[in-house]
């Protein structure tokens, strides 16, 4: 993608049509397939765009049949985001195109498009008809990857209209077709397609040679949402195989353990992420569809420390009191460091959120019983926050924060309160400034630190605060 955004004004000034409209297609299926793997809307839209680009610049070039072929694919996008109507219209110019140049192969493709769309509409019916009809075509050529997607969507219209042993043939017969042209992907994505229409038709041991085979078909796969589909697939298998009482032979359930199983896919999955993301946890979170990076370094703190070495090392960052990088004077050097006291029990947990605040430059103590924090902050230590856990041993977070508001020099002070429990009211009503759910907020801590920090250097000068004697 940075290739063609940086190339892209060089072929803004070029007059040959035919030129412009090849950089703008291949511009469409690059933003399209990482909106893909990346789950971005914004890039799909862009690919919308860059793909009318194209089929202008292919009319003006009087080239007719990559129009066609532009057209197809717009409609086929279109699909995949609810826009039917116009997915309708663009798969019509395309039709009329191909019908132009009597092209039946590529008519039979389109076909394929409008019945994938037909069913999304729930016009099962009507999608039946129009993918047989596209099979019929494409079984005459030789395009056999043209024809694997044709019998997939001809499986699942026949799955859905009940008509199950006709679908398993045509959906066994599309990954035969698509192994022998070298695209395992598609293969894999169309056992999926057999484990979701007919997985309650098929028997225990064709249910799980079929989620083995799309295993090993989607091994090397990058694409997120066949990753999310196989997890559930291979959910659903274990949920039908127990509900009969039988599972397949072949698994020897004697040494079989689901959670070990469950880790190490999600381990490799992490693994892989942080590859294609060179180490950077916060875009391997969103290639995961994490919420932050923070709940992904929670993820291998605690589960999966072997990969953190695959991680690239967090350089700690000056900070100013307010949490906002120090400017390059040299008073910057001068800030102190904020300090902040953590009280938290679970030492995965504490050792997870004392990472990720001291990555931010900040100075974390970490207590795990409620009595010693209760001494901590009594004494004229400096603390500039107090997070603290509400199931603690001893005194729990509100008793705790109660103490802290009844000393003097711990009036003003800011106070986090983080809990799995659902006790944000009286935690609040407590007199926390926050309250955090765990484990989803754990990667809103640092936002929150960060503007609590800022309200009280602001009311600095005005509010009582801590009035601990002097600066480090």
């Amino acid at each position: 993608m940075k290739i063609h955004t940086e190339a892209a004004r060089l072929f803004q000034d070029i007059g040959n049509h035919l030129l412009r409209g090849s950089f703008h297609n291949e511009f469409a299926i690059v933003l399209r397939n990482l909106g893909a793997a990346e789950n971005r809307e914004d890039y799909i839209d862009r690919a919308l765009i860059e793909y009318a680009a194209a089929s202008y610049h292919f009319e003006q070039a009087g080239h007719i049949r990559y129009q066609a072929c532009v057209e197809n694919n717009l409609g086929f996008l279109f699909s995949t985001i609810g826009k039917f109507a116009d997915a309708h219209e663009r798969l019509d110019r395309a039709q009329m195109l191909f019908t132009r140049l009597k092209d039946s192969v590529h008519l039979a493709q389109v076909d394929e498009t409008r019945a994938h769309l037909l069913l999304a509409e729930g016009r099962v019916v009507d999608a039946e008809k129009i993918s047989r009809r596209a099979v019929r075509t494409l079984e005459k050529g030789d395009e056999q990857s043209l024809l694997a997607e044709a019998l997939t969507t001809h499986g699942v219209a026949l799955a859905r209209l009940g008509h199950h042993e006709k679908a398993r043939s045509a959906l066994e017969r599309a990954i035969d077709e698509a192994q022998q042209v070298g695209d395992v992907e598609s293969a894999g994505n169309t056992a999926l397609d057999m484990i979701e229409e007919l997985g309650s038709y098929l028997s225990n041991d064709d249910l799980y040679a079929t989620v083995e085979c799309a295993k090993m078909l989607l091994e090397k796969t990058r694409d997120m949402a066949s990753v999310w589909r196989l997890a559930n697939c291979a959910c659903r298998v274990l949920s039908l195989t127990h509900a009969s009482g039988s599972y397949p032979a072949c698994v020897n359930w004697a040494h079989f353990s689901l959670e070990p199983e469950v880790l190490r896919y999600e381990a490799h999955f992490i693994k892989l992420a942080l590859k294609d993301s060179g180490g950077r946890v916060t875009r391997a979170a969103r290639l995961l569809g994490l919420s932050g990076h923070q709940y992904l370094g929670f993820i291998l703190n605690s589960r999966h420390k072997n990969l953190l070495s695959d991680r690239t090392p967090i350089l700690p960052r000056k900070r100013s009191f307010t949490g906002e990088q120090d400017s390059v004077s040299d008073s910057a050097s001068e800030t102190r460091t904020v300090r902040i006291l953590h009280v938290e029990d679970d030492q995965t947990v504490a050792g997870v959120i004392k990472e990720t605040l001291e990555s931010e430059g900040w100075q974390v103590e970490t207590c795990a019983d409620a009595v010693q924090a209760l001494e901590r902050i009594a004494s004229d230590a400096h603390y500039d926050l107090l997070l603290l856990e509400y199931e603690l041993p001893g005194l729990n977070g509100i008793e705790l924060l109660q103490q802290a508001r009844a000393l003097a020099h711990r009036r003003g002070i800011p106070v986090i309160v983080l809990s799995g429990a659902a006790v944000e009211q009286a935690v609040m009503r407590a007199g926390a400034d926050a309250f955090l759910r765990k484990p989803k907020d754990i990667s809103s801590v640092v936002d929150a630190i960060a503007q609590l920090l800022s309200s009280a250097e602001d009311e600095r000068g005005s509010g009582p605060g801590d009035v601990s004697p002097s600066l480090p």
